[in-house]
């Protein structure tokens, strides 16, 4: 009979969470292996052996962030409408924010700049923002937004939500400014309404598209 495997997927996911609850709240400094052990309940071997020393660490947690990101924005389904397409992704991204705030200060706030991940780890993070990349593109292909540069498009759309989340999580959003949500969609519909097509050439579009290619 194998012996069990004391190693598992299961203290790896433990570890990084505990890690990354710890670099959020008090900085990458005291993070230290043996610490972080003993609050998961395991021995220094066991992290050692799961990722190495303390810069592989770092780097599976900046990592686990990304891919759990992107796990929610790969979620959003494309659909026949990409403007709303955008507008889900949008909420995506604040769920993710909210939900895993410690990952989300991994990716983008002041814990992320003290990290130093690997290249081939900052192109799969970078690789999170082509969902919104591909829906803007879709959205311009339908004569929805201007024929404008994708990516200037899409990057202002991605500050536009990381600038609402940021003050959010920080309970920061101006008095007056409502209900969060309701707030979210107002700045989602505005954004999305200065990068629109005049209503004729979003008809043409729409037409372009319902008959394919000749």
């Amino acid at each position: 009979m194998p012996r069990p495997k004391v190693h598992d997927e299961a203290l790896r996911v433990r570890l990084l969470e505990q890690a990354v609850r710890t670099l959020s709240e008090d900085g990458p400094d005291a993070l230290s292996l043996r610490k972080l052990a003993a609050q998961v309940g395991t021995s220094t071997t066991a992290v050692y052996s799961l990722f190495g020393g303390k810069p592989e660490l770092l780097n599976a947690v900046y990592e686990e962030a990304f891919a759990r990101f992107g796990q929610r924005l790969d979620a959003v389904e494309p659909t026949a409408d990409p403007i709303a397409d955008l507008a889900a992704l949008g909420a995506a991204y604040r769920a993710s924010a909210l939900e895993e705030p410690h990952f989300y200060q991994v990716m983008f706030g002041p814990v992320g700049g003290a990290m130093t991940p690997e290249p081939d780890s900052v192109v799969r993070g970078l690789a999170t923002f082509r969902p919104l990349l591909d829906a803007v593109r879709r959205a311009i292909d339908a004569g929805l937004l201007i024929d404008e540069d994708p990516v200037r498009i899409a990057a202002s759309m991605w500050a536009t939500v990381h600038g609402l989340v940021s003050l959010e999580l920080r309970a920061l959003l101006p008095a007056g400014s409502g209900e969060p949500t309701e707030l979210y969609r107002f700045a989602f519909r505005a954004l999305g309404n200065g990068w629109r097509t005049a209503p004729d050439a979003q008809r043409s579009g729409a037409q372009a598209a319902q008959n394919g290619p000749n």
